[in-house]
């Protein structure tokens, strides 16, 4: 009997470890690995993992769904769209404002600053008698708005002759006789077209000089703006490597348009910047080649000296069409004693006047034309990207001696 007992617990202990084999044998064999599930395509990217630079994932291009229809129905397409970052690499390109009656539109910002002068002339001249108390005062009004001395004698003189052979005078007569002399002391006739087409080959270069705190640079972004808006093609030369951040204020306002800019390194040679410039403007077949050049201070002989340089290099390449000198109207006569130096060194064939708003006095643009010979052919008339206008003498008249 013992042994039967004997047998039959030595069979059990044998089935049990046969059984743990089987069991563990079982557990050590790999599962298969389980079917991929199909991604959810409008689930949101990931957000990328914080850390270095280096290890920050370039961010996925964002996923929709489009409906394309297939024999057994309409089935889901994954489209692709560009990246935010890929889409920030292009600047927007502004479309400047029309140029033509641009002075026009501006008409009511610049009466409102400069009719001081037409108002205080017609109030004298519709004194009932005009001794000559009263013509000193018409003088002195004509010379504090910076008219000058010549001008102002031979406009006196003109209105003492108009005005005997009048006689009575009404309002009306006033403002036509007022209006008609200052139009022939501005100048009607005078050629004030920016010249930027050449007889000969493209581009039209024009250089554009100035002492520092006129407005050069941002002048020469607005007149590419001016030109852009005509439908002209253009390249920037940021020859003033002297002033700090100068070359990336020129580009801005470049990219802003369209416009591409040749710079060299801050401290740099600007007559080579300028050569530069212009090479890259033929190679290109551009029309118009801007180049700005640095702040010359009048008293700085040096200077002035490296500004004519910077013409000569220039020249080896074409003719300048234009020279234009960009003068603060605020500055009175002093602008004047900075256009004769500056006409000394490089040929100037247009002035621009900038801040002609505010506390202008518009006077300086016959004092200016007079000392130089040469036209006003530009005003700045703000701060604004498209307040830059074609000098136009009937608009200008007609916003000194207002409505």
């Amino acid at each position: 009997m013992e042994t039967v007992i004997l047998a039959v617990v030595i069979a059990v202990v044998v089935l049990g470890a046969l059984g743990g084999l089987i069991v563990g044998s079982r557990r050590r064999k790999p599962l298969p690995p389980p079917p991929p599930a199909a991604p959810d395509i409008t689930a949101p990217p990931a957000e990328p993992h914080v850390g270095d630079e280096a290890e920050t994932p370039r961010e996925e291009p964002r996923r929709t769904i489009e409906e394309v229809d297939l024999p057994g129905g309409p089935a889901p397409v994954v489209v692709e769209e560009p990246a935010a970052e890929e889409l920030a690499e292009a600047p927007e390109i502004e479309i400047p404002e029309p140029t033509e009656g641009r002075l026009v539109r501006l008409r009511a910002r610049l009466s409102r600053s400069q009719n001081a002068l037409g108002k205080g002339l017609l109030n004298l001249l519709s004194r009932e008698h005009l001794d000559e108390d009263t013509w000193e005062e018409i003088e002195d009004t004509l010379l504090t708005a910076d008219v000058g001395v010549q001008p102002t004698q031979e406009l006196v003189e003109r209105l003492r002759e108009r005005v005997k052979v009048l006689g009575t005078r009404t309002p009306e007569e006033l403002r036509g006789l007022l209006r008609e002399e200052l139009l022939t002391l501005v100048g009607r006739d005078m050629d004030r077209t920016v010249r930027t087409e050449p007889e000969t080959s493209k581009p039209g270069i024009v250089m554009v000089v100035g002492v520092n705190g006129t407005g050069k640079t941002t002048t020469t972004g607005k007149l590419a703006r001016v030109l852009v808006a005509d439908g002209r093609t253009v390249v920037l030369g940021a020859a003033d490597t002297f002033r700090a951040a100068a070359a990336d204020q020129l580009q801005t306002w470049g990219e802003r348009v369209g416009a591409h800019t040749v710079r060299g390194p801050e401290g740099g040679d600007p007559a080579s910047v300028a050569f530069d410039a212009v090479k890259e403007g033929k190679e290109m077949g551009c029309d118009v080649v801007l180049i700005d050049t640095a702040g010359r201070l009048h008293t700085k002989t040096g200077l002035m000296d490296e500004l004519g340089k910077v013409k000569r290099v220039v020249e080896k390449h074409a003719p300048l069409d234009e020279v234009l000198l960009v003068l603060d109207a605020t500055t009175g006569q002093n602008g004047l004693v900075q256009a004769r130096v500056f006409a000394e060194v490089v040929d100037i064939t247009g002035i621009v006047l900038t801040k002609l708003d505010g506390t202008a006095k518009g006077g300086i643009v016959v004092a200016v034309q007079r000392e130089l010979g040469v036209p006003v052919k530009l005003v700045g008339l703000g701060e604004g990207a498209d307040d830059l206008a074609p000098f136009e003498p009937e608009a200008f008249v007609d916003a000194l001696i207002g409505d």
